[in-house]
């Protein structure tokens, strides 16, 4: 009889040892998915704010943080109706964005060289003069100032000197032209100015010369 009802009760404890088991991973499972589900809710939450800021021009990042921002939502996957348009329309936004970056890069580029080729004429006729001033002989100089003449139109280009500005105006010393002005660095052996502004023909030539006291 003993037996009997040891071994009744032997079973009925495996029953409900199994059956605490089996409630117990349940709950661990709901758990599980619940957080899962936060999760998924939480960054659906966040792409779209993320997503919508872009759109709207909201924030303060780069267009590379933009791009990476992008990037890591795609690859969340989350699968959300609402993140995919938002998705398609800034990769659109972006598209643009760098359409203009690149056009803008080039133009500064394009601006670059345009100034890098408007100082070189400069950067030659400061060297020429100050050439021209220090020569050690007078054949030298004559030399140096006729080397320099073939950059101009014609032997009377006028030079004109700033002597001050002030209010946007210049205020300018008595003009000379440009055979004359390398003959006075010649005999005078001093340059005191510096180029400030050249014009040029279609040829290249050089039509008027802007200098500057320094």
């Amino acid at each position: 009889m003993k037996n009997k009802i040891t071994t009744v009760l032997l079973v009925l404890l495996a029953a409900f040892v199994t059956l605490g088991g089996t409630s117990s991973c349940n709950s661990k499972k709901k758990a599980a998915k619940a957080a899962a589900e936060a999760e998924y809710k939480a960054r659906v939450a966040e792409a779209v704010r993320d997503l919508t800021a872009i759109l709207d021009d909201e924030t303060a990042w780069t267009l590379e943080e933009k791009e990476h921002r992008v990037q890591t939502i795609k690859d969340w996957n989350l699968q959300n109706a609402e993140v995919d348009d938002l998705l398609f329309q800034v990769e659109k936004k972006l598209a643009r964005e760098r359409a203009q970056a690149a056009q803008r890069a080039e133009e500064e580029r394009r601006a670059a060289e345009e100034a890098a080729k408007a100082q070189q004429p400069k950067n030659v006729l400061e060297k020429n003069f100050a050439s021209i001033a220090n020569a050690g002989s007078v054949a030298q100089a004559n030399r140096l100032i006729n080397e320099t003449l073939q950059l101009f139109s014609s032997n009377d280009v006028p030079v004109l000197i700033i002597i001050s500005q002030a209010g946007g105006f210049n205020d300018y010393d008595r003009p000379t032209t440009i055979e004359n002005y390398l003959n006075y660095l010649k005999d005078q052996k001093v340059n005191r100015n510096n180029v400030h502004e050249l014009k040029f023909n279609d040829n290249g030539k050089i039509t008027e010369v802007e200098l500057i006291k320094r």
